[in-house]
């Protein structure tokens, strides 16, 4: 005998629920989704994967909205642009304006500068170097 998988997410659905942010269930453990244990089951790779390839979509989006310069630049500038509003948020990098009006004037080095003086660069140590050099040379850092 096989098992409805279609009927069975319909059960599952109506006695866990769906819950889309995480929560702590009645055992007290963090649980995410339909009863997904993460302190004890967590995520595989792949389901690490497939949110992380949902992610980058949706900041694209949000960089396409919000600073849709960043489509100008070269690929190795895109991609710090992509890396630090993953890190910051899009709203996050709106607020690097001095950086992005270098960016956008092609002020390279400036924009460089003006990335490792923020309290972000303070913060992220390393990641803040590499991007700022990936953004001065147009060159990937590693």
């Amino acid at each position: 005998m096989s098992v409805d998988f279609k009927e069975l997410t319909r059960w599952l659905e109506h006695h866990e629920g769906v819950k889309l942010k995480p929560y702590y269930c009645t055992g007290g453990k963090l649980t995410i989704g339909v009863g997904r244990n993460l302190e004890d089951v967590g995520i595989s790779r792949s389901e690490a994967q497939f949110m992380l390839e949902n992610d980058i979509i949706r900041v694209m989006k949000q960089l396409d909205e919000m600073i849709p310069m960043w489509r100008d630049q070269s690929p190795i500038r895109q991609l710090v642009l992509l890396d630090m509003a993953f890190n910051l948020g899009v709203f996050g990098l709106s607020k690097f304006q001095n950086t992005l009006a270098h960016i956008e004037a092609g002020e390279y080095d400036l924009a460089a500068d003006e990335m490792l003086r923020s309290r972000w660069a303070e913060q992220v140590g390393a990641r803040a170097t590499n991007l700022a050099q990936a953004m001065r040379t147009g060159a990937a850092p590693f």
